[in-house]
């Protein structure tokens, strides 16, 4: 992977959109004052059209053991094994 480029804080207030423009096609820039990086600027992730519920079936699975905790790791916050759901009466 590429180093990012680096511009010092008047650099990145002159030339601001060729940043943008740079950032936009994936590019991360780095913004520095007095030499020292102080901000990343990164793009967006893209956005997930979900249009209506199950817009996603498909494309995520569950693991068939979801639900199901680790040995001890109820136990370990105070929980009882014996007591069903974890719920505490």
């Amino acid at each position: 992977m590429e180093a990012a480029r680096q511009y010092n804080v008047h650099e990145a207030k002159t030339h601001f959109s060729k940043i943008l423009e740079a950032v936009a096609t994936g590019e991360e820039v780095i913004i520095s004052k007095s030499g020292e990086p102080v901000a990343k600027v990164i793009p967006l992730a893209g956005k997930v059209l979900r249009t209506d519920y199950g817009s996603l079936r498909g494309r995520i699975t569950v693991a068939d053991d979801f639900d199901d905790l680790p040995d001890g790791f109820a136990e370990a916050f105070g929980d009882e094994a014996d007591e069903p759901s974890g719920v505490a009466e």
